[in-house]
C-alpha cells in the first residue's frame, strides 16, 4: 500500500481506520457469543483471555495509526 501524501492519503487512511476499529468491535461481538450459563467455564475463560490480547494490540493499533494520521495528514 502506497502511503504518500495526496488525494488518496487521507480515504486510505480512513479506511484503515475504519476497518481496524470493525475488528475491535468484532472482538467484542465474539465474546457476546460466550454469554449465558451454557458457556460458563474453562473454554469460556481461555478464549476471552485471548479476544482480550488482540483487543489490546487492536487498540494499540489504532492509536499509532491515529498518531500516524495526525503528524503525517493535511
Amino acid at each position: 500500500m502506497n502511503l504518500i501524501k495526496g488525494s488518496n492519503f487521507e480515504m486510505t487512511m480512513s479506511d484503515v481506520q475504519t476497518w481496524v476499529s470493525a475488528a475491535l468491535t468484532d472482538e467484542e461481538t465474539c465474546m457476546d457469543g460466550f454469554a449465558g450459563k451454557f458457556m460458563n467455564g474453562a473454554a469460556k475463560t481461555a478464549v476471552r483471555g485471548r479476544i482480550l490480547n488482540v483487543a489490546h494490540m487492536t487498540s494499540n493499533a489504532l492509536a499509532l495509526i491515529n498518531c500516524y494520521v495526525s503528524l503525517h495528514g493535511h
